[in-house]
């Protein structure tokens, strides 16, 4: 009775929980590696838009342009 409790029921436990450990940590690895990607690719795009960004002042409004060129 002793030996049936051990390996029908303490064994079968004990690995399926091992097996449960494993894939947990592969998820959570797998989790962590897109969320680096996925900052990774965040901070590159925000470094460009930083670098595309222009003062108001450099923009001339459509009325300039047209008193500049005598036309009213």
């Amino acid at each position: 009775m002793l030996y049936k409790l051990v390996f029908d029921f303490i064994i079968p436990i004990f690995t399926t929980t091992k097996q449960v450990k494993q894939k947990m940590n592969e998820m959570q690895q797998k989790m962590q590696e897109q969320q680096n990607n996925f900052q990774k690719n965040n901070s590159q795009s925000f470094s460009k838009t930083e670098e595309k960004k222009v003062d108001k002042e450099d923009y001339i409004d459509y009325e300039e342009v047209k008193d500049v060129k005598g036309e009213k």
